[in-house]
């Protein structure tokens, strides 16, 4: 297991700043800027995620090149397209001269309008319905997918689904993700309520909104909102899916122990050892398999990994380039 080449300054070597500030407001505004110096044209899309569902998502193109592949960019939970670690891989990869997919999960950025069923985290099935619509809208090759936190997850299980679902996916890259739903809750439960917190307020804010929407379907009073994470989830699990408890709904998309065994897309994993919501001990217990790359760097936070007062990331570099030197990637772009 290799280690990461992340070392910050002495004063970026807490957790929580590093945590904090990869998710800032100054790191917001400098993935947007970083998006706009690419010159890129983006258009938005809605795509075909199967059953009827809707996805929404960002296109950008550099105008005037033929594209070396295609980046399909994933966002953790509560976050979206505009995410600053979204703009700013993004941006990378444009220079790099690959073009960009940014996806939205279901109620996530402007989107919760599109479909009236909730989202929750096991819906695998439409992410991979979507990949292959943007394949087919957009067939530069190689296909690549990056993912942060829970689209880390998604990236993975995507991978775990391309080769039986026809998807030209040939590397992901995924940066902290998440391993195992259950651990993860106990993480924020026992640690610093800030980020509990946040989750809760961001997810209460989702369901308001999902509610104002669709008043006949979401049907949860304000008492119920204010539940704790662990009650509201299950509250909402027992109710609008198909799972019959909270444990079974995480292991719906749990990817821990020996379920990336059967990876046969190549995955490059980065985690912190001081990451404050998923314990590093999960990484160390995941299969040896070949296609499977893991380096757990000894600072950076949760999906920080900041590098200095510039607020660079390492993070974003990381997923671009171990995705850029993937063999199976380098062939294909020399295929092509």
């Amino acid at each position: 297991m290799p280690a990461s080449a992340y070392a910050p300054p002495p004063w970026l070597r807490n957790a929580h700043v590093q945590s904090v500030l990869g998710s800032s407001q100054w790191r917001r505004q400098r993935g947007a800027r970083a998006l706009v110096a690419t010159g890129a044209v983006t258009t938005e899309h809605l795509l075909d995620g199967g059953d009827g569902v809707r996805l929404h998502g960002l296109h950008s193109t550099i105008e005037g090149r033929t594209p070396r592949g295609l980046a399909l960019l994933l966002h953790g939970w509560e976050g979206s397209t505009e995410s600053s670690y979204m703009r700013l891989t993004a941006a990378r990869f444009l220079r790099a001269g690959f073009d960009v997919f940014r996806l939205n999960f279901r109620d996530h950025g402007p989107t919760h309008h599109l479909n009236e069923e909730l989202f929750h985290s096991a819906r695998i099935d439409e992410v991979v319905h979507a990949a292959a619509d943007v394949c087919a809208r957009f067939p530069a090759r190689p296909l690549v997918t990056a993912g942060y936190s829970l689209g880390g997850n998604f990236a993975l299980r995507l991978a775990l689904r391309a080769p039986g679902a026809g998807l030209p996916l040939v590397a992901v890259s995924a940066v902290c993700p998440v391993l195992d739903p259950a651990l993860t809750l106990q993480q924020m439960e026992r640690g610093m309520p800030i980020y509990l917190h946040h989750f809760e307020r961001k997810w209460r804010e989702s369901l308001v909104r999902k509610r104002s929407l669709f008043p006949h379907r979401l049907t949860l009073d304000d008492s119920v909102l204010r539940l704790g994470m662990r009650d509201l989830t299950e509250w909402l699990v027992l109710r609008h899916t198909a799972f019959g408890s909270l444990d079974e709904y995480f292991e719906g998309y749990s990817i821990a122990g020996g379920h990336l065994g059967a990876l046969e897309v190549p995955a490059h994993v980065l985690t912190s050892e001081d990451d404050p919501v998923i314990p590093a001990d999960g990484f160390r217990a995941l299969p040896d398999n070949p296609c499977l790359q893991v380096e757990i760097a000894r600072w950076g936070g949760h999906c920080g990994f900041i590098e200095n007062a510039r607020l660079d990331g390492y993070a974003e570099r990381w997923a671009v380039e171990r995705l850029l030197a993937d063999p199976q990637v380098l062939a294909q772009a020399a295929a092509h």
